[in-house]
């Protein structure tokens, strides 16, 4: 059985070098994929363009509007009217206005409630919530800074101290890439074996390996060990990416990070395999895959929509979605360390999966056509 093995291994590798497509699914897929989404993706909210309308200008409303014109949240514009700032906004050309009224100064000074006006484009929801509250975060600070240069005693009822764990940047990114390389995973696994199973149906080898002495299950042995170096060998470039790249802390051991990640590749491996053993032709393989792997790893394993927020029984459908589990895994690893108290049940629900999809696979693999 080892030697038998381990030639279908090698004929796997020289069909891999034969076809340069194996190669750049798993190996400049990734790269494409971190690149575009990695840049391309931000839920941070900086550099927002604003405009600022100033009825009456002076000392106290330039030191105001200086605030915003020093924050990295904003690009702030001067208009001298309020008609023409909201035709702007109406464009799209700026996301949000500040009106600060003229007798804005005179109430401040004598200690009246002075208010400027905020209007936000919400059409993106997230975005004018965040616009919200960074403008009244440096409204307040700029209120305390004037008060005591005016040698007014600031009191504030309660005061809040914040401590961010796990990710003190508050960077996206730091967050989304960890995901995507679960998404990257996904659809590396499912689609090389997918495809390549399918191939072996069109082009009539499989005809040639079922009439060997060759069993069904020294045959997908050979294509998962072969498939799954190939598929470690992308995830290797895709945590360098992450961490060298994107500055993407890694705060956990790179042994969890190695385990892990091979059993949540085998899984994947599985579901392309079982994809293959029922769509024999590439184009639906390929389909297949993409549907039922990528899609919803995309969509459902919390890699950017939060599942908490989902309707509930879309929050019960989504465990029995690989990528959820591995993105709650890579997430820990990479932004808190090695928390065993996530990942091993997650370790263990990968087992359990990558089993079922392995014993399917070779339920539905026949040595006959």
């Amino acid at each position: 059985m080892s030697r038998r093995l381990t030639g279908l291994i090698k004929k796997e590798f020289i069909q891999i070098i034969r076809d340069p497509s194996s190669l750049a699914v798993a190996f400049f897929l990734p790269v494409l994929l971190l690149v575009l989404f990695g840049y391309g993706v931000s839920l941070d909210a900086e550099h927002v363009p604003i405009g600022v309308v100033i009825d009456k200008q002076d000392r106290i409303t330039n030191s105001f509007v200086s605030m915003f014109q020093g924050s990295i949240y904003f690009n702030v514009t001067i208009f001298r009217n309020y008609k023409d700032a909201e035709d702007q906004i109406k464009r799209h050309k700026i996301d949000g206005i500040i009106h600060i009224k003229d007798d804005f100064s005179s109430k401040i000074l004598s200690g009246s409630n002075a208010s400027a006006q905020l209007v936000v484009n919400a059409a993106d929801a997230n975005n004018a919530r965040m616009v919200m509250g960074y403008a009244e975060a440096i409204s307040s600070n700029w209120l305390e800074k004037f008060q005591k240069e005016q040698g007014i005693d600031f009191k504030i009822p309660v005061k809040t101290e914040y401590r961010i764990w796990f990710n003190p940047e508050v960077r996206s990114r730091n967050f989304l890439v960890p995901g995507l390389i679960v998404v990257i995973m996904t659809l590396i696994g499912a689609l090389l074996t997918a495809l390549v199973m399918a191939r072996e149906y069109e082009r009539g080898t499989m005809e040639s390996l079922i009439v060997t002495p060759v069993t069904v299950t020294e045959i997908l042995l050979g294509k998962l060990i072969s498939y799954f170096i190939l598929g470690m060998g992308g995830m290797l470039i895709s945590v360098l990416m992450a961490v060298f790249l994107f500055d993407v802390p890694l705060r956990g051991s790179i042994w969890v990070l190695t385990l892990t990640s091979s059993l949540f590749l085998i899984v994947a491996l599985g579901m392309g395999l079982a994809i293959s053993s029922l769509a024999k032709e590439q184009f639906v393989a390929g389909q297949a895959a993409i549907v039922v792997t990528f899609l919803p790893a995309f969509l459902l394993s919390g890699f950017i929509f939060e599942v908490g927020n989902m309707p509930k029984p879309l929050q019960i459908m989504t465990n029995l979605i690989a990528a959820r589990h591995f993105v709650s895994i890579l997430q820990t690893v990479f932004l808190a360390g090695d928390l065993w108290v996530i990942i091993l049940p997650k370790c263990l629900i990968l087992i359990v999966m990558a089993t079922f999809f392995l014993m399917r696979t070779k339920q539905l693999t026949k040595k006959r056509l």
